[in-house]
């Protein structure tokens, strides 16, 4: 019988405690009263407020809050930017001491995938569309190394953001399916003052490509006020969407407008639907989503 562990959040900010070793993290995790809440946001880093905002949601909301740190080598492709990805774990550390956080749970790629790992998670109805095709593989990654999170942590709810909204509903999927007893709370889009939603390789846009990002934002606003107009013809609102974008200098990877929850691509839109799109800025790819209906 384990004693429970923090049984009290003190008043004062709880010191950060700092794990890498999966045993650890999961005799951790045995230690707490079976009645406690506990909050997990899963990360690969180099987090900016958007992070912070799904950090605070935990802590507001659950009596202990884990935060994981791990970029991911199984869900970037070949040419992907796995070997470039920001990384700066003092800095992500500093940024979290400065919130109710219990423990950053940082391990390395030997840890999570032991020589001889093979198992792989899949979701295919809502993995293969959207990011998946032009990404094919990343979603099993993500799924996978998701699974393995949950299960060493162990978390009554897990705060994502809801900018990548398909990664969302896989993961949604994966944990009805396997039946862990793990709520996704799904937090809004953090924006920058102009639109632009907060992304760890916003980075790598130099000035005059951070101005051409908007067009992901602005593309948005147009099929919304298009659509509020009275156009529900899916074709004719991307249409604008991609001329714009071009305009502005974006490649687009994909716009669509599918079902909120199927993803499914619908020919007309309706009050349910949600607009999904990739886009090329220079050699940064950027994503964006929001509801049809502003």
């Amino acid at each position: 019988m384990h004693d429970c562990h923090n049984e009290t959040r003190k008043a004062e900010t709880p010191e950060l405690k700092l794990v890498s070793s999966i045993t650890e993290m999961q005799e951790i995790r045995q230690s707490f009263c079976k009645s406690k809440s506990i909050g997990f946001v899963p990360t690969m880093g180099y987090l900016h407020q958007g992070h912070l905002s799904l950090v605070e949601a935990s802590t507001r909301a659950c009596e202990i809050t884990i935060v994981s740190i791990f970029v991911n080598p199984m869900q970037f492709g070949a040419g992907e930017d796995l070997g470039t990805y920001p990384r700066d774990l003092e800095r992500d550390i500093e940024l979290l001491s400065a919130y109710d956080v219990d423990y950053v749970f940082y391990p390395d790629a030997k840890e999570m995938y032991p020589a001889g790992f093979g198992t792989k998670v899949e979701i295919p109805a809502l993995s293969t569309g959207l990011c998946g095709a032009s990404r094919p593989g990343h979603f099993t990654g993500v799924a996978t190394v998701v699974l393995k999170l949950v299960n060493i942590t162990r978390p009554t709810q897990m705060f994502m953001g809801i900018k990548d909204f398909q990664q969302t509903a896989v993961l949604r999927a994966m944990l009805k399916d396997l039946n862990l007893q793990t709520e996704i709370i799904a937090c809004p889009i953090v924006r920058e003052p102009d639109g632009l939603a907060l992304s760890s390789r916003n980075v790598y846009l130099d000035a005059v490509q951070r101005v051409q990002a908007l067009c992901l934002h602005n593309a948005i606003k147009l099929i919304q006020a298009l659509y509020a107009d009275g156009i529900t013809d899916s074709n004719q609102l991307i249409d604008g969407a991609t001329d714009l974008i071009s305009e502005a200098g974006g490649q687009v990877d994909y716009i669509q407008i599918v079902d909120s929850t199927s993803l499914t691509e619908l020919p007309t839109a309706n009050d349910n639907c949600r607009i999904v799109l990739a886009v090329f800025i220079g050699r940064t790819r950027l994503i964006d989503n929001a509801a049809i209906r502003a």
